[in-house]
């Protein structure tokens, strides 16, 4: 679709110059940009990419000098990044799965469609379960019995909501997402070594083979609104009560949430971030990719954890951590500047070791 740099503009709340009728049908990068494009050049170090394209217009920076840069229009937002988030929203062309319910959908008699709900090929969608109007349903979806699912939701292929699950409004779940299987939660008939080997840290004591028995998840999962899931993350149900996702978490691909946990809202985990059983994180907690953390464990609000860390006891609101324990960021930073210099500093022990030897020696 096409716009013009004032419509554009108008959508953003940003301002338009030049020639603002100018039409527009793609953003791409300066370098790459062509005559009907957008070129997106935010920040100051990337313009001279505009000589290498073709661009009449661009999304630019506060301050910047269209016109000097050979522009016939430009749009100036005032936090580029952000201005980004509309920009790519409108120009997004979607995923072309097409309107209504597709022939091969299968949709139980007793579930409630809204008006307006799309249902992409080969979807089922199980006894008594809700889905909000104006939701898109992508092909090969599975939605269990007695689900609940807010108005505008956005299930790309093959995502699986299981059973009683309770979805707010926006909910945005990428290729693969699981929302709502069982809890990893097994136990055997006595004291596993296990267990031995956290109450001792370290000593599990006599080694049995023992049988592990299936603890079933009677909870579900609930989740708030605005919410978006990223492809093959799963999110487990709770064991007795439901694992509770709050209002505008966003999880990046490959996140796994375990059951009994609760994610305050706006939290945000990128990539691979593991969460164990029962832990409570608080409101706008940032997790970087690889992050672990234990079960059992509470994250206060305005936490963020750096790439990697694990999180093995409570983190005070409002910490910046990173490493392995966990520890605040620049006491990592320190021993990690430390631990860089360990083999120089060996090396000076041990010359100071031979000098001291040979001094020794000849007295």
């Amino acid at each position: 679709m096409a716009y013009t740099i004032q419509q554009i503009a108008d959508a953003l709340g940003a301002s338009a110059f030049g020639n603002t009728g100018l039409t527009v049908k793609r953003v791409m990068e300066p370098a790459a940009a062509g005559a009907d494009d957008l070129a997106l050049v935010t920040n100051p170090k990337f313009a001279s990419g505009l000589s290498e394209g073709a661009a009449r217009a661009a999304m630019l920076w506060p301050g910047a000098d269209w016109q000097d840069l050979g522009l016939e229009a430009a749009i100036e937002s005032p936090r580029g990044r952000y201005g980004m988030a509309g920009l790519s929203a409108m120009m997004d062309p979607g995923q072309h799965f097409g309107a209504g319910i597709h022939p091969t959908a299968v949709i139980d008699p007793s579930a409630e469609l809204a008006e307006d709900v799309a249902v992409g090929a080969l979807s089922v969608i199980g006894p008594r379960a809700r889905i909000g109007a104006g939701s898109v349903i992508g092909p090969h979806c599975v939605i269990g019995a007695e689900v609940t699912i807010g108005a505008k939701a956005y299930l790309r292929e093959m995502v699986s909501i299981g059973a009683r699950a309770t979805i707010g409004r926006n909910f945005i779940a990428q290729p693969g997402a699981r929302v709502a299987s069982d809890g990893f939660s097994f136990v055997t008939p006595e004291k596993s070594g296990v267990e031995a080997a956290r109450e001792t840290l370290g000593d599990q004591g006599q080694v049995n083979s023992q049988a592990w028995a299936r603890i079933h998840s009677l909870g579900s999962v609930t989740i708030g609104d605005d919410v978006e899931l990223g492809a093959n993350t799963c999110i487990d149900c709770g064991t007795i009560r439901d694992t509770v996702i709050g209002n505008g978490v966003k999880m990046d691909n490959l996140v796994h949430v375990a059951h009994n946990v609760v994610i305050g809202d706006n939290s945000i985990f990128a990539g691979q971030c593991g969460i164990a059983g029962s832990t409570v994180i608080g409101r706008n907690v940032v997790l970087g990719g690889q992050c672990g953390v234990s079960d059992n464990t509470r994250i206060g609000d305005n936490v963020i954890a750096g790439g990697a860390t694990k999180i093995l006891s409570k983190v005070p609101a409002g910490r910046v951590i990173l490493g392995y324990p966990a520890m605040k960021m620049d006491s990592h930073l320190e021993i990690y500047k430390a631990q860089r210099r360990l083999p120089r500093l060996l090396k000076e022990v041990a010359d100071l070791q031979k000098t001291v030897s040979k001094w020794t020696s000849n007295q």
